[in-house]
């Protein structure tokens, strides 16, 4: 499917959870947020029934989001359902990594592909200070976990954080390389003022290509990350939410009060 700008729309982010294991300083608050209701979070078959929808419209590529979505029961169970959807053609996420020992191997058994995982520094204090509550051999111990699993490309997620990180790049470029992983740099953006970056080692950020529709934990289809536009599954129907964000995808984002990247995965 084509918006008006003709861009090619084929890849859905699916935030499967608007919470989180981590609280890190570029993403909420160190109180956090307030959450969602739980009867107000899509279920896995609803998650389903969208993707199959968006299957007829065009929709080849999914990312699993959260907050962290490795935080949501039975996940893999998820996967399993997306994966026997026989016109998907790939299945990533994005996780903090700190769970993957535990899932890994039965996330690559459910036909998920790959795995992009956050490291901001290999320094463990600095990477507490910036997670607030996390510890880094945690996440050392995902990318072994990710790697061994087959989730591959595993992929670095490394946030600039303006002085505070930038000494720390090296050192994280250099563990990748000895890993064979790979590693984009993304620049701190703000969603309010609709201030972003194109991604360094990525696609993301670039307007002009953007191929991507929104999905959020609570079921609705938001068209750009940096605009306030969203469309209820649930009130318009899953037809009619595809195709209003799809009309109304605008050429660039101008910013947001209506999510965070907290519970939309970014």
């Amino acid at each position: 499917m084509y918006d008006r700008f003709n861009r090619h729309i084929n890849y859905l982010r699916i935030s499967v959870t608007d919470r989180c294991n981590f609280r890190c300083e570029y993403c909420m608050p160190a109180e956090g947020l307030p959450l969602k209701k739980h009867e107000d979070i899509l279920s896995f078959d609803e998650i389903t029934d969208i993707v199959k929808a968006g299957v007829k419209l065009g929709i080849r590529k999914l990312r699993i989001t959260g907050g962290e979505p490795l935080v949501r029961k039975d996940l893999p169970e998820l996967i399993s359902m997306l994966s026997a959807i026989p016109e998907i053609e790939d299945i990533g996420m994005t996780t903090n990594g700190v769970l993957l020992p535990r899932y890994a191997k039965a996330l690559k058994a459910a036909g998920l592909k790959r795995v992009n995982i956050s490291l901001d520094t290999m320094n463990p204090e600095k990477f507490k200070k910036i997670t607030r509550v996390g510890e880094l051999d945690d996440v050392l111990r995902g990318i072994d976990a990710a790697t061994e699993a087959g989730l591959l490309p595993v992929k670095i997620n490394f946030v600039r954080i303006p002085g505070e990180n930038e000494e720390d790049e090296q050192e994280v470029r250099e563990f990748c390389q000895k890993k064979a992983l790979k590693l984009r740099f993304i620049r701190q953006m703000d969603l309010r003022t609709g201030e972003f970056y194109a991604v360094d080692g990525g696609l993301g950020g670039i307007c002009k290509i953007c191929n991507r529709l929104r999905l959020t934990a609570d079921g609705f289809i938001v068209p750009c990350l940096h605009s306030g536009q969203r469309y209820s599954t649930r009130e318009l129907g899953i037809e009619e939410a595809y195709n209003q964000a799809l009309q109304n995808k605008p050429e660039k984002g101008v910013g947001t009060e209506s999510h965070d990247f907290s519970n939309i995965g970014g």
